[in-house]
């Protein structure tokens, strides 16, 4: 089971929320199950700020971040705001005193990233970055499987996050102009997550890539689009596997499809997020789909499951989960798996190593520790 922050000896954690979106109401929704409570919301105006307030139940509306990060009866931040402004806030978040949850990407540099992990080691804050897909129990189950060494020596890998919603030429969104989502989208939004999860559940980091990317529309609703849509990447791992990465928001169908398949010496293991439930173990000889259920999980899997077998668990319930890690860390505790601002900063580094090998026609390029 996951720790509720009444289990902590902390008391009420008390949130701020920086944003009004899908997002901040997804933290709002993982934070009141963990037991907190939600004081103040702030967007990027006034009106804004009391209109999120109501939406999201908080007891009050801040005119502007600044008044949020400076209010004394706030414990955590949840930062819910475009990419661009993610470095200055959760800057001045850390600066103020407060523990922080940082959406991705933590930062549109590498170095800024760097600079916010160094920052909340040296002020002693928690700093979490919501890569919520290791919540999932059955990745926890994959990871401890491969840990234990059931599956063999890593041999391949074939994943892939693919999505639909920029499939039109229609289709429009801050995060399509690097002004307000930085220099890449694609993987940057969606691509982090699925580079995050791989090195999670292996065990080990991508040590060479090589990617191409691919912007099917110059332009958007009329307005130019300087960010990528598509992005294929050929990996080595540090054990010397190798393994290919497809990223896509123009993959028609596909609503949230963030699959790893992992072949190992002895099996294979596939999980598939739009069905968050099941684990295919493949062997020559057989193949199982393993079901989520606490009673014979992995400890690790089962204490994330808060709801017996057959019913099922989801995108909330992951969320929820690490929302409820994040508030026993603040209470002291450390609990296994939880991304902090150092994985941010690895995710901000395999973002620029993408790019740059992008940029040089596919070269292949080493990715820094």
């Amino acid at each position: 089971m996951t720790t509720d922050v009444t289990d902590t000896g902390l008391g009420t954690i008390r949130a701020g929320i920086l944003g009004g979106g899908f997002m901040a109401r997804v933290h709002r929704t993982a934070a009141r199950d963990a037991g907190a409570e939600l004081r103040a919301v702030a967007t990027r105006s006034a009106a804004g700020s009391r209109d999120a307030a109501q939406a999201l139940g908080a007891e009050r509306a801040e005119v502007d971040a600044a008044a949020l990060l400076d209010a004394a009866d706030i414990d955590v931040v949840h930062i819910c705001t475009p990419n661009t402004t993610h470095a200055d806030l959760a800057l001045r978040a850390l600066n103020a005193g407060k523990h922080v949850i940082c959406e991705k990407p933590l930062a549109t540099t590498a170095e800024d990233a760097r600079m916010l992990a160094e920052t909340a080691e040296t002020r002693g804050r928690v700093a979490a970055v919501p890569f919520i897909y290791r919540y999932h129990p059955m990745v926890r189950e994959a990871r401890a499987r491969i840990a234990q060494g059931e599956a063999g020596e890593l041999l391949t890998l074939d994943c892939s996050y693919l999505q639909d919603w920029m499939l039109l030429p229609s289709d429009d969104d801050w995060r399509v102009r690097s002004e307000s989502a930085g220099a890449s989208r694609a993987f940057a939004d969606i691509g982090s997550h699925l580079c995050d999860l791989i090195e999670f559940v292996i065990g080990e980091r991508i040590r060479t890539l090589s990617a191409r990317t691919r912007r099917v529309f110059p332009e958007r609703s009329g307005r130019v689009v300087d960010t990528e849509d598509i992005v294929a990447v050929l990996v080595e791992t540090e054990s010397g596997a190798l393994g290919t990465l497809l990223i896509s928001q123009m993959a028609a169908g596909r609503k949230n499809a963030l699959t790893l398949e992992l072949h190992g010496a002895r099996q294979s293991l596939r999980f598939e997020q739009e069905r968050p439930e099941e684990l295919w173990i493949g062997m020559r000889e057989e193949s199982r789909l393993l079901l989520r259920d606490p009673a014979v999980s992995a400890p690790d899997a089962a204490r994330l499951q808060r709801v017996p077998a057959g019913h099922a668990m989801g995108y909330q319930d992951a969320f929820n989960g690490f929302v409820s890690d994040v508030y026993a860390a603040i209470a002291g505790a450390q609990p296994e798996g939880l991304p902090t601002f150092a994985d941010g900063y690895r995710s901000a580094v395999l973002t620029e190593a993408v790019l740059d090998s992008a940029a040089d026609g596919g070269r292949w390029v080493e990715v820094a520790a």
